[in-house]
């Protein structure tokens, strides 16, 4: 189990928003520990969004639709603006850290939190992707551009992949809407 200190956490370091509100961060759990840590940052009084999904289990005796996390480990607070409330929730059981730059946590935005929410709610179907960056090294997947590798750039919102070849400093640019593709 990995040890806090707290001594490392400077008041100063505590991210807020421009306007001194309280701001979403998310906060690592232990394995299988999200909906346990939930329930004790909600009895301190601390909004949590732990986004759930059901999902079909088998035992050998029995089928059970049962709901896990969307994202396992991880469970999302909007903080409160004190130094206090954030080594309140570092010391609830099952809590390993906040997630972002020197363990204070970065900010997440508003807006991804009310889009997973409303992907939630409205049931609209889904499915896992790996997360890719823009500027990425990726790789095409299936297709007959099967194993074309490139970086990943955005131009007009268009995702498209640029195949470099550094020696001659030459690229060629493809758009990758409609193509699987991941990191390379």
């Amino acid at each position: 189990m990995p040890t806090l200190d707290f001594a490392s956490i400077n008041e100063s370091e505590v991210p807020r928003d421009a306007t001194g509100a309280s701001v979403w961060l998310a906060v690592q759990t232990w394995p299988r520990y999200e909906k346990r840590v939930a329930a004790e940052l909600e009895k301190k009084q601390i909004e949590v969004f732990l986004p759930l999904v059901k999902s079909e289990r088998q035992w050998s005796d029995r089928r059970q639709t049962v709901e896990v996390p969307l994202f396992p480990t991880y469970l999302f607070i909007l903080a409160p603006e004190t130094f206090d409330s954030r080594i309140s929730v570092l010391r609830t059981n099952g809590v390993i850290n906040f997630v972002g730059a020197r363990n204070v946590g970065t900010p997440v935005p508003q807006s991804e939190i009310e889009s997973v929410r409303i992907l939630l709610a409205r049931g609209i179907a889904f499915q896992d992707h790996s997360f890719l960056n823009i500027g990425q090294r990726v790789r095409i997947r299936g297709s007959s551009l099967d194993g074309v590798e490139g970086i990943l750039v955005s131009k007009n919102d268009d995702l498209s992949l640029v195949v470099s070849i550094q020696i001659i400093q030459r690229s060629l640019s493809v758009r990758v809407a409609g193509y699987r593709i991941e990191a390379a």
